[in-house]
């Protein structure tokens, strides 16, 4: 039986062990040879640095055998091209598949196979995200000229995963008012800080990561300047918010609140960005919890508030679909209107 990985070396790729605040790679006998005869091979310190000088060491073979191969040239080759947050939650989402999967033949598995996983996956919505990554791996298998056709693409359909609409709490006008109304403890600090940064988001319906990397240096005399940073289709796009006074007034309000002076429009008491290198922000939302739950004790609200509940307020009121797909920025009008439409369509009778 395999020997259990430590917990901080499971969502690393196999043979990887993080040790002493740095990445190592642990070749097999027979292919030390290829890393300087070492037994222990260093990755660096940083991830994304470990990542890159695998792939250079490790050539992707011509020809793979199993799965477990398949999603390891995946991660070499497909995963470094993708957002940074993206690429941590890609690269968890591959230790649980290649535990399972990791041995078994391309051409042997099936769609019975994925019903499987995910009836014993305890966590379904986990297990949603990771059969989509490997049915992109898959995909990228025929792209490729591994096989000839995706084993499972249009077969499987998951129930019961993601929150309907009729379930996902559509804040009203009232609750921002009691938002707003929540009166801070100091004049700098979180609770003026995020009843800014709801503010701005209300009047741009930004994503998280687009309003927390924001910087001084964005903010131009013809509009806040951007690029959008999730869509495939829109990924490097730029965009210009045109000035309004309820805009200016919001980005002054942002500035005001800062703890230290930053190049970030959101910043801790040190002047440091929210955002870590690996795209998650966990301060930031161990800060929007603690607000969130003073809304609960001080204020009228009893829902748990989101920080994404926003961008649905925003999609479900704007004037059409057009606009709320703008705002959304998304590439395809049908995201935005299965999960950012949440308002009941308005029907005119017939006279």
């Amino acid at each position: 039986m395999p020997k259990k990985r430590n917990a901080e070396n499971r969502k690393l790729p196999q043979r990887w062990v993080f040790k002493h605040s740095s990445y190592f790679y642990v070749p097999k006998p027979e292919q030390r040879h290829q890393w300087d005869g070492r037994s222990w091979f260093p990755l660096g310190k940083l991830l994304p640095e470990a990542y890159q000088i695998w792939s250079v060491r490790i050539a992707a073979p011509e020809t793979l055998t199993n799965i477990g191969d398949l999603l390891s040239r995946y991660a070499i080759e497909v995963i470094p091209n993708k957002a940074p947050k993206t690429q941590t939650n890609n690269r968890g989402y591959i230790a649980p598949l290649t535990e399972v999967f990791g041995k078994v033949a391309l051409g042997d598995l099936e769609p019975q196979h994925i019903y499987q996983y995910i009836d014993k996956r305890r966590a379904k919505t986990a297990a949603k995200r990771e059969i989509e990554l490997l049915s992109h791996a898959f995909t990228k298998a025929v792209q490729w000229g591994l096989i000839k056709t995706h084993p499972f693409k249009g077969q499987i359909r998951i129930e019961g995963v993601d929150k309907p609409n009729n379930e996902k709490h559509l804040i009203e006008d009232w609750e921002v008012a009691e938002i707003m109304s929540l009166n801070p403890r100091r004049k700098k600090g979180s609770v003026r800080m995020i009843q800014a940064y709801i503010t701005l988001k209300l009047l741009t319906g930004l994503r998280q990561r687009d309003l927390l990397l924001m910087t001084m240096s964005q903010i131009k005399e013809d509009g806040l300047h951007f690029t959008i940073s999730k869509t495939k289709k829109t990924t490097g796009k730029s965009v210009i918010y045109d000035w309004s006074p309820k805009l200016r007034e919001a980005v002054d309000s942002a500035i005001a609140t800062r703890p230290a002076l930053s190049s970030f429009l959101f910043c801790n008491r040190f002047g440091i960005g929210f955002v870590e290198p690996d795209g998650t922000a966990g301060n930031w939302n161990n800060m929007w919890q603690k607000f969130a739950a003073r809304l609960r004790r001080e204020t009228k609200i009893t829902a748990k508030i989101s920080d994404h509940a926003f961008r649905w307020k925003v999609g479900s009121e704007a004037e059409n679909i057009e606009r709320a797909q703008q705002l959304m920025g998304h590439a395809d009008k049908r995201t935005t209107e299965k999960s950012y439409r949440l308002k009941p369509q308005r029907i005119q009778p017939t006279s």
